[in-house]
């Protein structure tokens, strides 16, 4: 992520972050984050991994989108993962569609943290095979196939070898509370 864009998202966290009341403290607790290394971020200090923004995320109740400041092309990765922002749009009902472009390197495996109540993803591959969805209920899906899972509990994303998976990921997710977009 370039530093204007960690900065970026380091300032949102922290808007977002006061705007639901909570501190530094228990906002680490909650997402399972070392309060330093929070605090760097909010800071714009250090850079974001996906898994990382996914867990401040989902222990504010918004989605990734929001954390990434809506900046269309923000890139966050995790080992073996990266994402692209490539539209986020947020309907007059409060409902906010995220779509990502989604590479996984050979072999690699995502697990990501519940989202909250509502939240559906949908995944199209268009290169490679991917196995993904809820832990006991992933499908396969190889290029122009899509899977479609409830993401209020972890779930995951798998490339099937030998090569690399490039998807595009949406996520819907329902009105939880204000709009903190500020």
């Amino acid at each position: 992520m370039d530093p204007d864009a960690v900065a970026a998202v380091g300032a949102r966290l922290r808007a977002t972050r006061q705007a639901r009341g909570l501190s530094l403290g228990v906002l680490a607790a909650r997402a399972r984050v070392g309060k330093g290394s929070l605090s760097e971020l909010e800071n714009g200090a250090r850079n974001p991994t996906l898994s990382t923004l996914y867990a401040l995320a989902g222990a504010l109740g918004v989605p990734l989108s929001t954390l990434l400041a809506d900046r269309v092309g923000a890139e966050v990765a995790s080992p073996g993962i990266g994402a692209r922002l490539l539209d986020a749009t947020r309907h007059p009902d409060g409902t906010t569609v995220e779509v990502y472009l989604l590479h996984l390197d050979p072999g690699a495996r995502h697990v990501s943290a519940a989202h909250g109540p509502g939240v559906v993803e949908h995944l199209l591959v268009t290169h490679g095979r991917a196995r993904a969805g809820r832990p006991g209920r992933e499908v396969e899906v190889g290029p122009g196939e899509t899977a479609v899972w409830h993401s209020d509990t972890d779930h995951g994303y798998q490339a099937l070898r030998p090569g690399a998976v490039e998807a595009v990921l949406t996520i819907r997710s329902p009105a939880r509370g204000p709009d903190l977009t500020a």
